[in-house]
Formats: structure tokens, sequence, C-alpha cells
């Protein structure tokens, strides 16, 4: 049962490599490097900074883009990238990975020992690779995880039940409600797997670092920390500094602050006693390298013999220190309490040999359950934590996803070890009246709304919530390829923001005026959204205090008012991916003070949960018309 468990997971996962191959090579075969580089693709032009010898016969090249600084980008530490050049119309290229990368520079390491005679040539740039090395790592995780016998993998695949200690005396925190210490108490006593499911707004982050600590003090061992995405690891790595732990953060972050640098190994390295000889060596080495490189390849035969000295000098002289920087990284790493990476970074090669105690995966319900399978093979015990009812992973491939790639191993496990759950009941985000919807479909009602939030509103007479209704309004979807846009609503939207904000004008001066966000899930009323800002001169004074984007990019967040462009109108009551109840879940949950929801009932209604929803508005006097508006 679990060969074919994991043979199922290997076929999904060569669904989605080829897909996600498929879309690379269409961004990047037939397109110029400016187009590549608009996709983020890369970086064009770069400068060479620097060069030094790095571990084996590899090259490190430091680079940095000159123009185009402004551009988002997907080159980040892990990823294969090739240094090109265009020169003479011929394209040079040297692949490697990058080891480093921050603000506008980074670290390529390539798989040779000294920089092509090209790289002087032309104009250089840096291209993404395809990635294949996290699929590798996914690979071979699912391929050894079938081999395994470990009751945590059994359980995991739903052959065994989770056992737990009985005689623990119960976590004591005055920081914590009683649903959080019950989550604590449960993963203290958890053999093998303790679930924290942890709704919008309800300390999920604060559970898990008061949960790390008290596994610290019971196992007296390391506890690996891992998450999907860099920046929630961040996230993790700061807050369990700030709590007085000894971190260390495995690969590159994605915010560049002097306190998540500080936690890196890089930046622990440069601060150990041994760095000064290491740096001196590793100068040794490069002037050896300089040196052998002024001997050309055609010389005779006593400056090639020359030239080889010279390199194997190098060579001698940088595995003392490989070896001294080993002896540093074990002495880290023996100090370390905590270890943060994301999944596919927790097999970083400073890491691959260590093995845990305890893992804990956050953000679980947004993981991908192959790269789950990287570090839970290092560890005995595993604590899932998310929120399933949120969006789940984004996948490349439909039909991975419909055959159930899209399905987490939190989600899963949620459904086999009801056992092994904790609810995280009380929230200390929304008034009750924005919770409660949500809190009735995904949380069987069990959701509660602290003292502090339950009646919060943005001033005496104001209600925390509204359905906009557009029924009957004539405002027209429109479809352009893949994505739906709504011209009108989203000029409604923002005549009903502007008066909005000229209330609050009466109640809150620019230094403490309420944030506020306007989302949809259609990235074409997005940009719609984004043009109705810009002309909105008389919004431009609350500039910063408004975002615009899609609710994917806003799940984790939370603003005082939430304005949503649900963006579907038509006669077919189509809805497309509006039928994504748990991206709904996500949009309607970012709301502190008042929820928005703009759209049409005539379409909307067809569909149970928007149904209910709009009877939900109507019983809670929340339901207006958009006709109320149309003459202002």
């Amino acid at each position: 049962m679990r060969m074919a468990y994991f043979e199922r997971l290997l076929d999904l996962l060569k669904m989605e490599r080829d897909a996600d191959r498929r879309s690379y090579q269409a961004q990047t075969e037939t397109t110029t490097v400016a187009q590549r580089r608009a996709n983020g693709l890369s970086w064009y032009p770069v400068a060479i900074r620097g060069t030094e010898m790095g571990r084996g016969d590899y090259l490190i090249v430091e680079v940095e883009r000159t123009t185009h600084q402004d551009v988002a980008h997907q080159l980040r530490f892990g990823v294969s990238a090739m240094l090109f050049s265009n020169h003479d119309a011929k394209r040079h290229h040297a692949d490697g990975t990058i080891s480093w990368q921050s603000g506008n520079r980074l670290k390529l390491t390539l798989r040779t020992d000294e920089l092509p005679e090209w790289a002087n040539d032309g104009k250089l740039g840096i291209d993404l690779l395809f990635d294949d090395n996290s699929y590798e790592e996914m690979q071979q995780a699912l391929k050894s995880a079938a081999k395994s016998e470990t009751d945590l993998i059994k359980i995991l695949t739903g052959e065994k039940t989770p056992t737990f200690q009985t005689d623990l005396p119960q976590f004591q925190s005055t920081r914590l409600n009683a649903s959080q210490r019950s989550a604590v108490d449960k993963i203290l006593a958890a053999n093998e797997l303790a679930i924290v499911h942890g709704p919008p707004g309800t300390g999920k982050t604060t559970t898990l670092l008061q949960a790390i600590q008290a596994l610290i003090r019971q196992d007296h061992q390391q506890v690996l920390v891992v998450a999907p995405s860099n920046t929630a690891v961040d996230l993790l790595s700061e807050k369990l500094s700030d709590e007085g732990l000894n971190v260390l953060r495995v690969g590159n972050p994605a915010r560049v602050s002097d306190r998540l640098m500080s936690l890196t190994l890089d930046s622990k390295i440069a601060e150990h006693s041994s760095m000064k000889e290491i740096s001196r060596l590793k100068k040794q080495a490069n002037e050896f390298r300089n040196m052998a490189h002024k001997y050309k390849r055609n010389f005779g035969k006593a400056e090639r013999e020359q030239r080889k000295a010279l390199f194997d000098e190098a060579r001698n002289i940088m595995k003392s220190v490989e070896k001294m920087e080993q002896y540093i990284t074990d002495d880290l790493f023996a100090k370390a309490q905590v270890i943060t990476a994301t999944l596919v970074g927790a097999n970083h090669y400073t890491v691959r040999h260590l093995r845990y105690k305890t893992l804990v995966i956050d953000e679980a319900g947004q993981a991908l359950e192959p790269a789950c399978w990287i570090p839970i093979l290092k560890a005995e015990k595993v604590v899932l934590a998310g929120d399933h009812c949120q969006l789940s992973p984004t996948i490349k491939s439909d039909e991975a996803a419909r055959k159930g790639l899209s399905t987490t191993l939190l989600e899963k496990n949620v459904t086999l070890h009801p056992e092994a759950v904790t609810l995280l009941e009380e929230q200390y985000r929304m008034h009750e009246m924005i919770m409660q919807y949500s809190s009735g479909i995904f949380y069987q009602n069990r959701l509660k709304a602290h003292a502090s939030v339950a009646q919060h509103l943005l001033f005496s007479t104001d209600t925390p919530l509204a359905f906009v209704d557009t029924a009957g309004c004539g405002f027209e979807e429109k479809v352009e390829g893949t994505s739906t846009s709504n011209p009108e609503e989203a000029a409604f939207l923002f005549r009903h923001l502007h008066q909005f904000v000229t209330a609050l004008d009466a109640h809150y001066d620019a230094q403490n005026f309420p944030s506020i966000a306007v989302i949809s899930p259609y990235r074409q009323q997005i940009t719609l959204l984004k043009e109705q800002l810009e002309h909105s001169p008389a919004l431009r004074q609350y500039g910063d205090r408004i975002s615009v984007n899609t609710i994917d990019s806003f799940q984790g967040q939370e603003r005082d008012i939430v304005y949503i462009s649900m963006t579907r109108s038509n006669p077919e009551s189509r809805i497309g991916f509006l039928s994504d109840i748990r991206r709904m879940n996500v949009a309607m949950t970012r709301a502190r003070k008042k929820l928005v929801i703009i759209g049409d009932s005539a379409t909307l209604s067809q569909t149970p949960f928007y149904a209910d929803f709009l009877t939900y508005a109507e019983t809670s006097n929340a339901y207006q018309s958009a006709w109320e508006y149309m003459d202002n």
C-alpha cells in the first residue's frame, strides 16, 4: 500500500515537473533578453564585481545588475542559473547555481575552476535555468520514503495511528489562551504527529513559538523548523531569535534585514574567530590562481607544468580552507537550538547529514506534499501547522492538481488522524460579524472573537460588513484570454471607497488613518483597479494606506478595511474560480474592522456558498443595493 502511495505521488510530481518545464520553455525559448528580464527570468546587463575559489574546483563569481534594478525577478538562492555573453552575435554561457543573492548582487557558483575568456567581451547577463534541482530533491525523497519502515511514515500515509504520552503535566503560560495551550500540550505529548489547525487571526505563530521553546526544554535537542516560502521562514527565524533562542537560518533570506542576515550560516562563519586565517588562506589561493592564469595554454612544456603546479597549490590550500570551514560549520550547528530553512533548503549540503527528534512544518496548508517529505525523512516526530481551509499550493499542472497533488499532507492527516488535531478557536483580528460566516462554513462555528476585537469599529455609527449588490446596474464582465475584468464595477468600487474615506476624515488624521486593501481574484481586474487608484486624485493623499492586489497575495496579511471586487457578472451565472471557496475564505478574513464586498447577486446566488452569504448579509442588516450610490 505504501509503495503504491508514493508511486502515485511520483507520477503526479512528474506531471507537475513536465508542466513547469513547458511553462518555462514557453517563457524563454522564443523570447528576447529584454522580454526575459521583464518576466523576471534575467538580469541584464550585469558587471562582474569579483571572483573567488569555492568548494571543490568551483569558481564563485559575484555580479551586480547595473540597470533595470527595480524590475522584480525570480533569481533566488539555490536555483540554477547561467552566466551568458551576447558578443559577435554568438551566445556563450556557463551554468551554475546561485549561492547568495541580496539586493542587486548575487554570487553564482560555476562548474569550472576559471572564468571563461568570453566573459571579458560583450555584455554579460544572468539567465534563470529550469529548476531541476528542487524536483530531483523531491523525487529522491519520495523514493526514500517508499522504502522506509518508520512509524512516522506509516502514520502519515494512514497505515498506523499516532500515539501520545498521557502522563505529562499541563503546559502553563499566561501568554496563551486555552486552545493555544491545548495545542502545545498535544505537541509535547505526541510521539510521532501533532497538528495545529490555525484559522485566520488565531495566533498560530505565537503558539508555535511557545511550543518550540517547550520542545527544546523537553528533549534538550535541536528542532528543525521549515516552511514552503522564504518569507514564512524569515518571519519564524526572527521571532524565534527574539525569544532568545540560538537560531541558524540555512539559505538566503528573502527580506534583507541586518537582524535576519546575522542569523545566517555565512554571517556566523564570518564572525568566527578562525575567520582571519581562512581569509588569509583564500587570498593566497586566489594569488596562486591568478599567477596560473598568466600562463596561456599554448605555452611550452615548462610553462604548462608551472601552471599546473600553481593550480595544484591553490587547490591544496582550498582543501585546508574547506576543512577549517567544515570545523566552524559543525561547531555552529552543534550550538544551534533551532535550524530554519525552506522545505527544499532542509537538504542543503551544509545540513544534509543532520537528523532531528522534532520537525515543525509551518504553513503546511500551502506546502506541496512531495517537498514535505524532504525534511520528514530527517525527523522522528512532525508538527504540521497551517489551515487547509485557506489556499492550497500553486500547481502548474491542472491534471496533477485534479488527480490529487493540490491535496496537502496537512489536509490528508487532518482527515486520517483527528485525534492529532487541535483547532485554535479564539481569533484576535476580526469584528465578530466579519468572522461569523467563515466560522460557520469552514470551522464548525467554533471560532470566537476575542473581547478586544469582537465589537471594534472604525467609528461608533459604522457597520463592520457590507455586501453592495450591483445586480441590474448593467456592470457586465469582460473576458480577455484567461482573465476576467469588470471596468464599471472597478469604477463603482472607487466611487464607494472615496465616499467612505471622506466619512473617515472626520474621525482620523493622516498619521493614524486606517489601512485599506482592495482585492479581487482576477489579475485583469487588479490592473483596472490600480489604474482607477492612479486616476483618483482625491485618494492620492492616502496613497501609502491603500494597497491593491490579488487575494492570493494577501494570504497571511490583514488590513483595517478590505474591499473585494467579485468581478463576475453574466446572464449564465458563470463564476469560474470564484467557486474555489477557500480563496473566498482568505478574502473575507483579511479585514479587521470593515469588509465591503461588491458583486452581482444574480450571478453569484446560483452557488450555495454565495446564496447563503447573501442571506447572512441580509439578516445582519449588511445588504445594500448599488443603486443607492448611483446618483452620488
